[in-house]
């Protein structure tokens, strides 16, 4: 990417989107074109081709998305497929319009069927059933990477897709209704803290094992992928390692420093029983993962704190 080239991020202000600003604003890009959903309802598919044709964007960070944890995902089921449809089909469809020169789609690791072999490699998308509790939203990452294949071969567009495991860090959600399990740990920890609550309820069994990765890496894993990846299919950004959730809590429990007792609510979903991504595909294309996982919660929770 020239330094000079105009760069549309999508989703600026979720904590994907801001995380690539972040990182190209620290690489020297400053000719960076946003638009709030007040601004510009991505929904909207006139409202889409207005803004590109008005703006003219070089290269697409499409982090655009409706997200949510296990409750947000089972509940709101109608919304997550088609507003998380409609926001990537009118942006991919806009951006061929307006011949951007890349385009790169970002997904999640719920795109992969429940009962998939572990570490979860790429060439595994579409083997098997989808977890049934986000499998609305999977449908759509799944119908996303498969329309920027499409364009590729059709129209020869520079279309990538990758799909991050688990992320949390700055701007995350800590709506305790909707929220992904680590920021919702760190909510319910330190208000039984401050509180002096004797226990903290957590969901499920604690037995499913998770992958987290900073959101800090995860754009700098776009940004190098933006530059050097330049093929179809998808490729996994993680950090190639999990641990269970009843290990996560602990974590978060030590990192607060909250001194009262586990409980579990295993009438709670669990959700996939494991979810880690294979990441030699990244590896072998020259990235790694830089901050583990001890020290980005422990970062995380200094900056959030003071905003409970």
């Amino acid at each position: 990417m020239e330094k000079n080239a105009k760069i549309y991020v999508a989703g600026h202000r979720g904590m994907v989107g801001s995380a690539i600003i972040r990182r190209l604003s620290a690489a020297g890009y400053n000719n960076i074109v946003f638009a709030s959903s007040k601004e510009v309802d991505l929904r909207n598919q006139q409202a889409v081709q207005n803004f590109f044709a008005r703006e003219k964007p070089n290269y697409v960070f499409l982090a655009a998305a409706k997200v949510g944890g296990i409750y947000a995902n089972n509940t709101y089921r109608a919304e997550f497929l088609y507003d998380n449809l409609m926001i990537q089909n009118n942006i991919i469809d806009a951006s061929h319009k307006n011949e951007v020169t890349k385009l790169m789609f970002l997904g999640s690791s719920c795109i992969y069927p429940k009962m998939a072999p572990q570490p979860l490699k790429e060439d595994y998308l579409l083997s098997g059933v989808l977890e049934p509790t986000n499998e609305p939203y999977a449908i759509a990452k799944i119908a996303g990477i498969k329309l920027c294949d499409a364009y590729r071969s059709q129209y020869a567009c520079n279309y990538i897709s990758v799909m991050p495991t688990n992320l949390y860090g700055p701007n995350d959600n800590y709506d305790l209704n909707n929220s992904h399990v680590l920021p919702a740990l760190i909510r319910k920890f330190h208000t039984a803290k401050k509180e002096n609550s004797p226990s903290v309820e957590v969901w499920g069994s604690g037995t499913p094992l998770r992958e987290f990765l900073h959101v800090d890496d995860l754009a700098d894993a776009c940004f190098y992928l933006m530059m050097h990846y330049n093929e179809q299919g998808l490729v996994n950004i993680g950090t190639g390692t999990d641990l269970s959730i009843k290990d996560l809590a602990l974590l978060v429990k030590k990192t607060i420093g909250y001194e009262g007792e586990l409980t579990w609510d295993a009438s709670k979903p669990d959700g996939t029983p494991r979810k880690l991504m294979d990441v030699g595909k990244l590896h072998n294309l020259g990235w790694k993962h830089k901050i583990e996982l001890a020290e980005g919660i422990k970062s995380v929770y200094e900056e959030v704190k003071h905003n409970f």
